[in-house]
């Protein structure tokens, strides 16, 4: 009961995001940004040249899934997500440049690894900087 009710809540609140299946969602960046506003964490997987390149959603946290050559190491991945998002059941956003790195994430996560309430943005920040969404200096990156 309480599965189908925070479904139907997902679908009047975002009724644009289509689901991938295992609990991940597509989201605009305006839903992004009412996601980011309700404490929702926000995790930009692009690699380190890309957020100095482009800059990160303010709040976000960079943790790089994919290296500049498409390797990955998943375990050490989830090792570094968990101090994120250790609880399964609660909501995540993933962002990419263009939403197929996070598709394939979130798919990872809620397939593989039990987590509820993935979101992604789909298309990625390209469509985020294409509305005048900001990006902000990525310090440390």
């Amino acid at each position: 009961m309480k599965k189908w009710l925070t479904a139907a809540l997902l679908a009047i609140l975002f009724p644009s995001a289509p689901t991938f299946g295992g609990g991940l969602l597509g989201i605009t960046p305006d839903e992004l940004e009412t996601l980011k506003a309700q404490g929702v964490p926000v995790v930009d997987v692009r690699t380190p040249e890309e957020w100095r390149k482009t800059g990160v959603i303010e709040g976000s946290k960079p943790l790089t899934f994919f290296d500049s050559k498409g390797a990955y190491d998943a375990a050490a991945w989830m090792q570094e997500f968990k101090t994120i998002a250790s609880d399964p059941a609660k909501p995540v956003v993933l962002v990419c440049r263009s939403g197929n790195r996070t598709a394939m994430v979130g798919k990872m996560l809620t397939q593989e690894l039990g987590y509820e309430r993935v979101y992604h943005l789909e298309k990625g920040l390209q469509v985020w900087m294409a509305e005048g969404h900001k990006l902000a200096p990525c310090g440390g990156c």
